[in-house]
């Protein structure tokens, strides 16, 4: 087997197990803690900003990557959200929840930089993309799976032949957690792991990649703005059931296990700049139909062409591959631009939810317009066929 097919296998893998831990914890976290534990509103706030915290520590990762290869990393990122899982399913007390929840969040913050790096250094510019496509079908797979064991096993299946006990919250958490700790040590012993060298690296940040961290930051602050409203706005003011939700979140997995993968090969073929410029265009509607159309259907279809959008997004890993001036400085810009990502988590929402509250529902998409509009005139900037003879770092080593 050649190293890139070895490295895409062991990428599959990890993911695999990754998003399925993640989505399984995502689905009964609430339901969990407020049932089994008696969590209050205010202590669920607590975990949950506390959760965010790895996120915008992002940056980190940089650091780390000085003494693990990023595939020792990737596999301890599966292990760490694992035991995150069986913490938090054994926890009967808010403090031990908060660590099982911090466990998970760790893992789950230091996968996708880790494993996004990964592709970046090991894949041809031509491949990288279709690999990042490819891997978010596995990721969309996986979130349909975790869903379907949430639904059989939770409350258990009793339908004529078909008899399946219940296992209830904490069984459910610590099995997916004992199988996604299991999951990782594939990661861990991969053959590729062994013998890798680890050579004198440098964190360095460059003026000459502003448009990637422009680009990575405003669509953070779209993909908040829709994640935190979307919902609210069709539970609060159409008064949509969970049910409904729940059935809107898995046609968006659903497809995306096809439509991810068709992401990859467009971006390779078309390029990063037409392939951004058609999703921002694209945007541009989603979010102006949450402004203006009242048409509960239409509504839905957008939610579901939103989660396709943001698919996109790919397309700015790409473009940092191809602008990178060395592999060396991957794994840092990477996970910089998810501690990026997530500044814009603590800032949107609030403002988000000042435009709501002080002038209408309809302005906080219409800020989403906004942005939009900004990123699609940034992406006209992108040009891949140049870089710069002689950066200057404006970072420390």
């Amino acid at each position: 087997m050649s190293d890139t097919r070895r490295l895409f296998r062991t990428l599959a893998i990890a993911t695999f197990f990754l998003y399925l831990g993640f989505n399984v914890w995502r689905a009964v976290f609430n339901n969990f803690a407020v049932e089994e534990i008696g969590v209050t509103a205010t202590q669920i706030g607590v975990i949950q900003a506390i959760r965010e915290v790895p996120g915008l520590l992002g940056f980190t990762l940089g650091f780390l990557a000085l003494v693990f290869s990023e595939m020792r990393i990737m596999g301890i990122s599966v292990l760490v959200l694992g035991v995150g899982l069986v913490v938090s399913g054994m926890s009967d007390i808010v403090s031990v929840l908060i660590l099982g929840t911090l466990l998970m969040s760790i893992g789950f913050h230091w996968f996708y930089p880790s494993n996004s790096s990964l592709v970046l250094m090991g894949m041809s510019k031509d491949e990288a993309p279709k690999t990042l496509g490819r891997l978010r079908s596995i990721s969309a797979f996986s979130a349909v799976i975790g869903t379907i064991v949430v639904w059989i096993f939770i409350d258990g299946i009793d339908f004529g032949p078909i008899n399946i006990p219940s296992w209830g919250y904490r069984t459910t958490l610590i099995v997916v957690g004992v199988v996604v700790i299991l999951g990782s040590l594939i990661t861990l012993g991969d053959k590729i792991q062994k013998g890798a060298q680890r050579e004198r690296r440098k964190i360095i940040f460059r003026r000459q990649y502003w448009l990637y961290y422009a680009l990575t930051f405003l669509m953070g602050s779209r993909r908040h703005i829709f994640t935190t409203f979307a919902i609210f706005m069709l539970v609060q003011i159409h008064g949509i059931s969970v049910r409904e939700t729940a059935t809107l979140f898995l046609i968006n997995n659903l497809l995306n296990t096809y439509a991810g993968a068709q992401l990859g090969k467009l971006v390779a073929r078309f390029g990063e700049r037409k392939v951004l410029t058609f999703n921002f265009l694209g945007l541009v509607g989603v979010f102006l139909g949450y402004a203006f159309v009242p048409y509960l259907p239409v509504l839905f279809a957008l939610f579901v062409l939103d989660n396709i959008f943001f698919g996109f997004n790919l397309a700015i890993e790409s473009y940092f591959q191809k602008i990178a001036l060395s592999p060396d400085e991957i794994t840092s810009n990477v996970s910089m631009a998810q501690t990026i990502n997530h500044v814009s988590a603590l800032i949107v929402p609030i403002l988000g939810g000042i435009l709501w509250e002080q002038i209408a529902p309809s302005a906080t998409f219409r800020a989403g317009v906004l942005i939009a509009v900004v990123s699609l005139v940034l992406v006209q900037f992108i040009r891949t066929d140049t870089v710069p003879a002689t950066p200057v770092p404006v970072g420390a080593d």
